[in-house]
């Protein structure tokens, strides 16, 4: 009988072939954990970097506005170059530029916050509203359709209605009237919301007579004509505003007619 001596016996121990491979496994997770810690890394920094760059952008952008501001005064070029596009408008119905600049002196000259009380919506309402850039421009109109219409079309512009029962022909009556008055209804300090005299506006909304108001232009209502409310109310009314201002008010009024 032949043997056969080819066979060859392999025998692995198997405490031997647990330590190798347990060796490689940890090699393989070693450099795998890094790996992904490096991937993981470079993502962040690509992701993050350009959102760190547009904030810091947009802070150094407000911080840049809120420096210049809405409290900043405009500037003397953009003041003149206002009054100079206004005064040469085609609007036949426009201001010269001769009275124009006395009311932007006068809003010039107004300490921040201005409050300026205008009688009348005209071709020079944006106008008026741009100059008295940092302060509260309120506007009062005697066409109810026309001041909702304007509000609509300007909606950062306050206008309110007031009706008007003065006539121009009844001139001399309404004047002989309050000098009658001139010591009861019609005086010249007194709350205008509970005013009786003929001459005075006392309508509005109530916060319209609380504010102290520091320049008061009228450029309205309607005069040319005997049936036209004419503009003696308004003066009445921005006269007995400016006397009742608080006495705690230091600003000076002025009344631009």
């Amino acid at each position: 009988m032949k043997s056969n001596n080819n066979t060859k016996l392999i025998l692995l121990h198997p405490y031997i072939q647990k330590q190798g491979g347990s060796n490689r496994l940890w090699l393989l997770a070693f450099v795998s954990f890094f790996t992904i810690a490096f991937l993981l890394t470079l993502i962040y920094t690509r992701e993050t970097s350009p959102v760190k760059a547009i904030t810091t952008t947009m802070a150094a952008g407000s911080a840049s506005s809120s420096t210049y501001g809405s409290n900043a005064p405009l500037p003397t070029t953009v003041i003149n170059t206002l009054l100079h596009y206004a005064s040469r408008s085609n609007d036949s119905f426009h201001m010269s530029h001769a009275e124009i600049k006395p009311i932007s002196d006068a809003l010039r000259k107004c300490s921040s916050p201005c409050n300026f009380l205008v009688f009348g919506l005209t071709h020079e309402t944006p106008l008026w509203k741009a100059l008295n850039h940092n302060g509260r421009t309120v506007f009062i109109e005697e066409n109810r359709y026309y001041a909702a219409y304007y509000e609509e079309l300007h909606p950062e512009i306050d206008v309110f209605d007031v009706q008007y029962t003065t006539k121009m022909k009844e001139m001399r009556e309404l004047i002989a009237s309050t000098k009658e008055q001139i010591k009861n209804e019609c005086r010249p300090v007194q709350n205008l919301l509970f005013s009786e005299c003929k001459l005075g506006i006392n309508d509005l909304p109530n916060h319209v007579y609380e504010v102290d108001w520091d320049v008061i232009l009228i450029d309205g209502p309607r005069g040319d004509g005997p049936e036209g409310p004419g503009r003696m109310t308004p003066i009445f009314t921005s006269g007995v505003l400016a006397r009742s201002k608080k006495a705690s008010s230091a600003k000076d009024s002025h009344i631009c007619p």
